[in-house]
C-alpha cells in the first residue's frame, strides 16, 4: 500500500513526512545515509532531483552545503604534507588575513565564478594589494577548490581562469621592470665606493650585480659557498622574511623550489675581489639560522640584512647621489633591478639562450627569452642608428619645405587607400 502524506499525496521511495509536518528524504551515498528536509513536498522534491543529478555526475551535494571553504582549506593544508615549512606558513598567513573572513564562511557549493572576481577585485581596490599579490592568494584558494572537485564537492572549480583574467586587466598596469644602464650602474658602485657613509653597502652590491643572484641567495650565501680554487659560487639556498606560524614574520632558510634553482656562477674577478675584501673585514659571530652559518654578509650586530635592508639602502645612496649629481642623476630602482641588470648585460654578450638560462636559475627559458628579446630589440635600434646617415645619401638644403612634400605625398597615399 503506497505511503501518503498528511494531504492525501502519496509518497515516493526514500520520502517521509514527520509529525511536525516536514518532509524528509533519505538517501544513501557510498554506503552511507544522508538525509535532506523541507516544509513542502514540492521543496523536497527539488532537492531530490538536485542530489539525484549529483549523484549521476558523482558529487556530494550535501557534504558541499555543509562544508565551508574554510574547512576545506584546513583538509587541504593537513593533506599537503610536502609542502615546505616557509611555504605552508605563508599559505597559511594569507589565507587567515585576506580569505577566512570575507570569503571563508560560505558554504562551497554556495561559491562561483562571480563570488571569486569580486573578491578579487577588493583586494585590488579595497586592500591596495598589487596583481601579484592577489596572484599569491590565488595559489592558496585554486588547489583547494581543485581538491573539492577530487573529492566530488563540486562539479568544477569556480577559481580556474580568474587570476588569467585579472592579469590582463591589471598585468598591464604593472611597471615594467628595467635594467640599469653601464652608466648608472658605474656610477652607482663608484658613489658607494667613494663614500664614507654608504662604502660598507659596496660588496655586497658588487656581488648582487656581479651574479644576477636573487636577493635571498646573497643575503644566505656562506663561505662555504664559494669555491675560490675552481672561482665558482654555489646557490643551494636562499633566506626569506615572511610570516611563520605565529603570523610573525621571521628569517628562515629555504631550499630552491625547482632544479633549475640549484646552479653554480663563475665569479668574476671584481666579485672574487670584493668576496675577499669582505672575508678579511669579516666579523667574529656565532650567528646561525636553521642550521646554516658563516654568513658572509653580516649587518654591524652580526646578524643577517633583511631583504627590505637593501632596497631602504637604495633608497637612501640613489636620494643621496641625486641631490649632489643634479645634471647627471640615477633613476630610482629595487634590488631585483640588479639581477635584471645583470642578466641583460649577459644578454648583450652572450648568444647561448641555455648558459644564459643556467646561470640565471630560471625554470622556464621563456623569462630568459623575454628579456634577451629586450635586448635584442635594444640592439637592433642602436644598430640601425649608427647607420641613420649612411643607408640613404642625400644633399637637402630646403628641409622645411622636403618635410612639407612628404607629409602631402602621405595624405594622399591615404586618400587612396581609403577610397579602395
Amino acid at each position: 500500500m503506497n505511503r501518503k502524506d498528511s494531504y492525501g499525496k502519496v509518497l515516493k521511495d526514500g520520502e517521509y513526512q514527520r509529525t511536525n509536518g516536514r518532509y524528509r528524504y533519505i538517501y544513501r551515498i557510498s554506503g552511507k545515509q544522508k538525509e535532506v528536509s523541507a516544509w513542502t513536498l514540492h521543496e523536497l522534491r527539488e532537492k531530490e532531483k538536485q542530489i539525484n543529478r549529483d549523484i549521476i555526475f558523482g558529487i556530494n551535494s550535501v557534504d558541499a552545503n555543509i562544508v565551508t571553504l574554510n574547512d576545506l582549506f584546513n583538509r587541504y593544508i593537513k593533506c599537503k604534507m610536502e609542502l615546505k615549512a616557509t611555504t605552508r606558513a605563508n599559505y597559511i598567513y594569507m589565507y587567515k588575513k585576506y580569505v577566512y573572513k570575507q570569503l571563508g564562511y560560505m558554504k562551497i557549493s554556495k561559491i562561483s565564478y562571480s563570488d571569486i572576481r569580486l573578491f578579487y577585485n577588493s583586494l585590488i581596490y579595497d586592500n591596495k594589494l598589487k596583481i601579484g599579490s592577489v596572484g599569491v592568494v590565488d595559489n592558496v584558494l585554486h588547489p583547494v577548490f581543485a581538491m573539492a572537485v577530487r573529492d566530488n564537492l563540486i562539479s568544477k572549480n569556480p577559481d580556474d581562469g580568474v587570476f588569467g583574467e585579472l592579469k590582463k586587466t591589471y598585468g598591464n598596469k604593472r611597471s615594467k621592470r628595467y635594467a640599469l644602464t653601464e652608466e648608472e650602474q658605474n656610477n652607482f658602485l663608484s658613489y658607494i665606493y667613494k663614500s664614507n657613509v654608504y662604502r660598507h653597502w659596496f660588496n655586497i652590491f658588487v656581488v648582487l650585480l656581479g651574479t644576477g643572484c636573487r636577493v635571498g641567495e646573497i643575503i644566505g650565501l656562506t663561505w662555504e659557498d664559494c669555491d675560490f680554487n675552481n672561482n665558482f659560487i654555489s646557490i643551494n639556498h636562499s633566506v626569506t622574511y615572511k610570516p611563520g606560524i605565529n603570523e610573525k614574520c621571521e628569517l628562515h632558510i629555504t631550499t630552491p623550489k625547482t632544479f633549475a634553482g640549484y646552479r653554480k656562477i663563475p665569479m668574476l674577478s671584481i666579485v672574487r675581489q670584493a668576496l675577499a675584501d669582505e672575508y678579511h673585514n669579516k666579523l667574529k659571530s656565532n650567528y646561525s639560522i636553521d642550521g646554516y652559518s658563516d654568513f658572509i654578509f653580516l649587518n654591524r650586530e652580526g646578524h643577517l640584512h633583511k631583504p627590505m635592508d637593501l632596497n631602504r639602502a637604495i633608497i637612501r645612496i640613489i636620494n643621496r647621489y641625486n641631490r649632489d649629481n643634479q645634471s647627471n642623476k640615477i633613476r630610482r630602482f629595487s634590488v631585483h633591478n640588479l639581477r635584471h641588470t645583470f642578466c641583460t648585460r649577459l644578454c648583450e654578450n652572450e648568444n647561448n639562450i641555455k648558459v644564459i638560462q643556467e646561470v640565471m636559475g630560471h625554470s622556464n627559458i621563456s623569462t630568459t627569452m623575454n628579456v634577451y628579446a629586450e635586448v635584442t630589440d635594444s640592439k637592433m635600434q642602436e644598430a640601425i642608428s649608427k647607420i641613420d646617415d649612411k643607408i640613404i645619401r642625400l644633399k637637402i638644403t630646403d628641409t622645411e619645405n622636403f618635410h612639407k612634400v612628404l607629409l602631402i605625398k602621405s595624405i594622399k597615399k591615404y586618400k587612396i587607400i581609403t577610397k579602395v
